[in-house]
């Protein structure tokens, strides 16, 4: 099996070029205004015109409000939403759109209650839990508290690079990688070079 990545966080046109260019499945966009790599509507809008055909784009948001998510969509023509925050479910599938729903993996979590709760969920994305930030922490997690039997697509993020990426997907097995920090030069600014760096080790890595 391939596994798929996507790269978030993108802010600038020549980024989303990049990704593209070195075979990104996907690329996602921050609606969240603390966030370094967060982008405005009218900022999304513009990148999304760079984005070519069979690339998947992603918003991503923290508790919003449903008035928020649907000003973003009038406006972005995304493929795929992913709430990073304590979003129902309800709330979650509430768009018509296939979402993403992250969660903060800590010792003590039940992912599989969690996957359950979420059933209808694209994919489960998994990231590092650090105290009063919701992710993009740079940060790795336990990857042997994920259980072997997740039944949702499991989309692995935290701290991913190209220099660990692909002994994570050769322990976790994911459907998916994300990444963000670890392709960068510098908070929301990307580097072409670790960009295909980081999807090099990816397609040479084997998912049984």
């Amino acid at each position: 099996m391939r596994t798929r990545v996507k790269i978030c966080g993108l802010s600038r046109p020549e980024d989303v070029a990049a990704a593209a260019q070195a075979g990104a499945d996907a690329i996602g966009l921050v609606f969240y205004p603390p966030s370094p790599r967060g982008v405005s509507i009218a900022q999304a809008a513009g990148l999304l015109r760079h984005v070519p055909a069979f690339v998947s784009t992603v918003g991503l948001f923290v508790d919003p409000t449903e008035a928020e998510v649907r000003q973003v969509l009038a406006q972005c023509p995304l493929d795929v939403l992913q709430f990073h925050g304590d979003e129902s479910p309800s709330f979650c599938r509430s768009f018509g759109r296939p979402y993403l729903k992250a969660v903060r993996v800590k010792p003590g979590l039940d992912l599989l209650q969690y996957a359950e709760n979420y059933a209808d969920a694209a994919g489960l994305l998994l990231d590092a839990w650090v105290a009063g930030v919701p992710g993009g922490t740079g940060q790795s997690f336990d990857w042997s508290l994920i259980p072997a039997d997740l039944p949702l697509p499991l989309i692995l993020a935290g701290g991913l690079d190209p220099d660990n990426v692909a002994e994570a997907i050769g322990r976790v097995q994911p459907w998916a990688v994300d990444v963000s920090g670890g392709v960068e030069r510098e908070k929301g600014v990307k580097d072409p070079a670790r960009i295909e760096a980081f999807m090099r080790a990816v397609a040479t890595t084997y998912v049984g």
